[in-house]
């Protein structure tokens, strides 16, 4: 076992990815799914790992045939069993009113749960990198998609297994080289018809200038997501005291509320009650329900939200919707 090896398998067991027996293996062909395919066979023994090894031909490249082939012979020389499917992308996409990539997943994904509920495998493992952990995050921060953006990719993820989501996409590539073992390249990859592609090539602009950025950018999603879950733990610990939830709206405490807590508050309640939680609106709806909380004791409304004393003394209940019909 070489360092990058004995390295991959320190993260797996400091994260405590949970994965044994039985491992289903999504290999295209590609650099990032061969060097999962080779590091978890490398690794099988000390993970307790029994491998066998997945590859579906979406039939939208005319390499795709020669992608298969490479699969099968890499197989063989590692001795693990192989399934394979041919997947209509193109009629499921056109059936469907979806594009090819999505419809691509959704088909390949369906057949991997079949095929790893047949084989009894416990997770599907993905060749999934820190590359498109930060893929993914620019294409959510240019969505709009808030907090939620810096949420690192999660190595697990109920069937899905990602033990390379700390490696950098040109660390295994080097890696494969070290071992002189081939893989295939996508030229798709390159071409600007999804947004992820797009990123990719404006990425590498990014990182001439800061080598570390994906590095930099996981550590930094890794403590956001801790300092978000101190704070829901916070919000959460005032539920049935502060606040709860009460006939299909919430009930406040009626006391001076502060402002980041109070917006916490609403955005986990929102959560629960399936209400919108746009980033507007609750920065708007906070000052008005806290000026009131701390001073208001008469029904009032802002918008289509309706604030009403509560029957039990020293709450008020904040409702969305029409106003009741007066008879």
């Amino acid at each position: 076992m070489n360092r990058f090896e004995s390295d991959l398998l320190a993260q797996i067991q400091r994260r405590g990815d949970g994965v044994s027996g039985r491992m289903l293996v999504a290999c295209s062909g590609g650099g990032d799914s061969v060097a999962l395919l080779l590091l978890l066979w490398t690794l099988r023994k000390s993970l307790g790992l029994d491998l066998s090894v997945a590859h579906a031909d979406h039939g939208l490249r005319q390499e795709s045939a020669e992608d298969a082939d490479f699969v099968r012979q890499l197989c063989r020389a590692l001795d693990l069993d192989l399934v394979e499917a041919s997947l209509g992308v193109r009629t499921h996409a056109r059936d469907q009113g979806i594009g090819l990539e999505m419809a691509a997943r959704e088909l390949r994904w369906d057949w991997l749960r079949q095929e790893a509920e047949q084989a009894g495998a416990a997770a599907v493992a993905t060749g999934h990198t820190l590359d498109d952990h930060t893929e993914t995050v620019f294409i959510r921060l240019a969505r709009g998609g808030g907090l939620g953006c810096l949420h690192p990719l999660a190595p697990r993820q109920e069937l899905r297994w990602s033990p390379l989501a700390e490696l950098r996409r040109e660390d295994l590539r080097a890696y494969l080289a070290s071992r002189k073992v081939p893989w295939r390249e996508d030229a798709s990859n390159g071409e600007p018809f999804t947004a992820r592609n797009r990123w990719r090539k404006l990425l590498v602009e990014l990182r001439q200038e800061a080598p570390d950025l994906d590095r930099h950018l996981f550590e930094t999603h890794r403590q956001a997501e801790e300092a978000e879950r101190l704070a829901r733990s916070l919000i959460l610990s005032w539920e049935g005291s502060r606040w709860f939830i009460e006939d299909g709206g919430i009930a406040f405490k009626r006391e001076a509320w502060d402002e980041v807590h109070l917006r916490w508050t609403l955005e986990s309640a929102f959560r629960r009650l399936g209400w919108a939680r746009e980033a507007d609106l609750l920065r708007d709806l906070t000052p008005w329900l806290g000026e009131r909380l701390a001073q208001g004791r008469q029904p009032s409304s802002w918008g289509n939200f309706h604030l009403n004393p509560e029957p039990l003394a020293g709450y008020l209940h904040l409702r969305q919707g029409p106003l009741p019909s007066r008879t």
